[in-house]
């Protein structure tokens, strides 16, 4: 017998984003009210240049943030704080008597803007026992630099190499792994402590490797942790959908302009914050499990960090509309999102006339 269709409207609590990156200036302005849309509060990357690596950058950051959002739309920013090899312990805990959600983990030279992070875990364990004194959470890039190891390994290694000795020597220490993107991290996330949870991204749910050459190179699907095979990617959707709480939201949603990426040597990261929660709802219908679709966005995420869910809701509607070629970013350049020039199959209904389509 054929799939009973799913309802062609779902509501859910308003969701909340727990890895976004919104750059700053016109970059910021012009990004931000795509994520404010659909998300009630959002968690900051602090990668910028030069890195939030004190808490006087994180807090001018935020207010950067606050100052860009348009009228009338609620959101708000949870900050991060970049660990740097020079850190000292008292940052961590002033970040945390402010009300800095996390610290984040840069393997240096693993993605965007991350050259000032961390070469050698052992060096920086005052800084984890920090942490584990203030109950502040670690998120994590898990990725090794070392380029003796494949590129679809990096993950893999981090787990093996860093973080199950880093799960044992700090037996209290909250971590996210962000962004994961293979079956051996769902089944270390899985077997893991409660204190160990994951995001996991929309096109990592919706795509694997051989998107990125579908018809040619397609700089635009290229991220870091980079796509992987299709085993992964089905992985990821089982755990996704499956209701476990250690996994939630985190779109990793990354903009770069058009020149950035489509370059000898393009920037890593895919633009998603236009369609995020949109994405999800495919690829939770897809696996059949748009019931579970609240869990994972909107109430999973708050339960780990200690934070009660939004109370505003927001309706989706199965229906498609077709994505624009590109989105302005910032007054001379242009940044091309996820599905650029095609149809996405649900739509967010807008709750106030600034959470439109644009």
């Amino acid at each position: 017998m054929p799939t009973p269709m799913a309802p062609a409207e779902r509501v859910i609590r308003r969701p909340d984003d727990w890895h976004l990156h919104l750059r700053d200036g016109a970059a910021l302005a012009a990004v931000l009210p795509h994520s404010a849309a659909r998300f009630g509060r959002a968690m900051v990357m602090p990668n910028l240049k030069p890195p939030l690596d004190t808490l006087e950058a994180v807090l001018a950051y935020r207010e950067r943030i606050l100052s860009a959002l348009p009228a009338g739309m609620a959101f708000e920013p949870l900050m991060t704080l970049y660990l740097t090899p020079h850190m000292k312990p008292r940052t961590i805990r002033d970040a945390a008597r402010e009300g800095v959600v996390a610290a984040k983990l840069y393997p240096a030279g693993a993605t965007t803007h991350s050259a000032a992070g961390i070469d050698d875990l052992e060096a920086v364990r005052p800084l984890f026992e920090a942490m584990q004194a203030v109950d502040m959470p670690l998120a994590i890039h898990g990725e090794v630099t070392d380029p003796s190891v494949d590129v679809f390994d990096r993950e893999r290694v981090f787990i093996e190499r860093h973080l199950r000795p880093l799960m044992h020597d700090f037996p209290s220490l909250r971590v996210v792994l962000e962004h994961i993107t293979t079956e051996q991290a769902v089944h270390f996330v899985s077997d893991g402590p409660q204190r160990l949870a994951a995001t996991i991204t929309a096109h990592h749910l919706l795509y694997d490797r051989n998107a990125l050459f579908a018809g040619g190179i397609r700089p635009h699907l290229y991220c870091l942790p980079v796509l992987k095979r299709a085993r992964h990617r089905q992985a990821l959707v089982a755990a996704a959908t499956s209701g476990n709480p250690k996994f939630f939201l985190g779109t990793d949603s990354a903009p770069h302009g058009r020149r950035a990426k489509e370059s000898a040597c393009g920037c890593a990261g895919i633009y998603s914050a236009h369609a995020a929660i949109e994405l999800y709802a495919e690829a939770f219908e897809q696996a059949g499990a748009l019931d579970r679709l609240e869990g994972f966005a909107s109430l999973h995420g708050p339960a780990f960090y200690g934070l009660p869910p939004n109370e505003a809701r927001s309706t989706l509607r199965r229906g498609p509309w077709e994505v624009p070629k590109s989105y302005p970013l910032g007054k001379a350049d242009e940044v091309v999102p996820l599905r650029a020039g095609e149809e996405v199959a649900w739509r967010l209904l807008p709750s106030s006339p600034a959470a439109g389509h644009t």
